[in-house]
């Protein structure tokens, strides 16, 4: 990877990052942004549907089965825009879940950079296997500076 596409890359998540702050949610705070041709056509952040409340978990501090996560968030946005994500990128502060993989395929975002890993990894296995690029980028690590 080229030092100009790295520092994209480093900007956008950050940027990604700055907009999870958005999110109602107490446990984890989890932002998305989707760039095609240098330009954000759209974000996301994890939170409840719109019309919902703005509390992400529930008294025992469980997520509500019904949260919606940054990348679904962002890919859904795209619907009722006049924008499309076929090649697009997206950046997202946390790893994507298996389900919000299945959206980023059937999106036709072809790479996915990301900041933070999860334990599960099933999410990124199932993009690689589609043939999506996939990056895992720490902006925090000074090693990528």
């Amino acid at each position: 990877m080229d030092k100009k596409q790295l520092d994209l890359d480093l900007r956008y998540l950050r940027m990604a990052r700055i907009w999870a702050e958005n999110s109602y949610c107490r446990r984890r705070q989890v932002g998305a942004l989707v760039v095609k041709d240098k330009m954000i056509i759209s974000d996301g952040y994890n939170g409840t549907p719109s019309g919902f409340e703005n509390v992400c978990e529930d008294e025992n501090n469980v997520t509500k089965p019904y949260v919606l996560h940054a990348e679904a968030n962002a890919i859904t946005k795209l619907a009722r825009s006049e924008n499309n994500s076929d090649g697009a990128t997206l950046y997202v502060t946390a790893s994507p879940c298996i389900e919000c993989s299945k959206l980023i395929i059937q999106a036709g975002i072809r790479r996915v950079v990301y900041a933070e890993k999860y334990r599960l990894e099933d999410g990124i296995n199932l993009l690689r296997r589609a043939g999506i690029e996939v990056l895992y980028l720490n902006p925090d690590d000074p090693e990528v500076q």
